[in-house]
């Protein structure tokens, strides 16, 4: 396996992130009974995203390089208050804010963005190799979905 620079590790998730769900990207096969998955493959790098439920949802992504995994993320999401968000309504929400993160070439926290439909909130502690952080909306100062996450470099 040739080297590998955290700057092309971290470019390359913000585009795989960017192209999957965000970008409504095509559905790969389901690699496990159930799941909701979605790829994305640039040169030497693979991606996938593979996640259960909908209102509700876990998952992980994993980047490979050369074959071999090299980095992943796990997450749990959930709407809090179905009476004030639905969960198209925060998918929406989701979609727009985090295009707007991935605009400015990252991925991790520390983030805010106003839409429509509700406040997005980001924030994490970490770097890319080692991450924890959490997601979230509200709306009137109410938070309505969260999502948690953590993940880091694997060796």
């Amino acid at each position: 396996m040739t080297m590998l620079s955290q700057e092309q590790l971290h470019d390359f998730i913000v585009k795989a992130k960017a192209a999957t769900y965000v970008g409504s990207g095509e559905p790969s096969p389901a690699c496990r009974p159930k799941s909701h998955d979605l790829g994305f493959q640039d040169g030497d790098f693979t991606y996938l995203d593979s996640y259960f439920g909908g209102q509700d949802f876990i998952g992980e992504e994993v980047v490979y390089y050369q074959g071999e995994p090299v980095w992943a993320m796990n997450y749990y999401g959930r709407i809090l208050n179905p009476k004030l968000i639905a969960a198209a309504e925060a998918g929406a929400v989701i979609k727009e804010s985090l295009t707007e993160m991935y605009k400015e070439g990252r991925f991790l926290g520390g983030f805010e963005y106003e839409t429509e439909l509700g406040k997005y909130f980001d924030t994490s502690e970490g770097e890319m190799d080692a991450f924890t952080g959490r997601e979230w909306i509200e709306r009137a100062g109410v938070v309505v979905y969260e999502l948690v996450y953590h993940g880091g470099m694997i060796k």
